[in-house]
């Protein structure tokens, strides 16, 4: 089997809501948005590529509950960045909420930073050789 991910769902309580942080905020690319009647397929992609976000409504309670906490506490994406002062920068200036200063680690520049629905993320800078 060749297999690989190509897309993760995150529960979102608004498909244009969360388009207009992580398309028009952040930068990402929308890859598609098709109407399936009662629900949309939307996808994004960070502007260097990668793995998917499935941008996927709350439809229930249980699923509400969800948004915000699909990793019961932990961080739950990594954006990983070649320019780790210059992203950190635009986004602060964007209005996105980190947690903390960046830090350095032995993997490289960490910052944890949350999305508006209450994701954790971590961007993330290559490690200084």
């Amino acid at each position: 089997m060749t297999a690989r991910i190509s897309a993760l769902a995150l529960v979102v309580p608004d498909y244009d809501e969360a388009l207009a942080f992580y398309v028009a905020k952040l930068g990402f690319r929308l890859v598609e948005d098709i109407d399936q009647g009662r629900k949309r397929w939307v996808t994004v992609e960070p502007s260097g590529g990668g793995v998917r976000l499935l941008l996927a409504r709350a439809d229930t309670p249980e699923q509400a509950r969800a948004i915000g906490n699909q990793a019961g506490g932990w961080v739950f994406l990594f954006l990983q960045t070649d320019d780790f002062a210059g992203d950190h920068a635009a986004m602060l200036a964007a209005g996105v909420t980190f947690e903390e200063a960046p830090r350095h680690e032995a993997y490289g520049s960490v910052a944890v930073w949350r999305d508006p629905f209450g994701n954790r993320w971590d961007l993330i800078g290559p490690r200084a050789d």
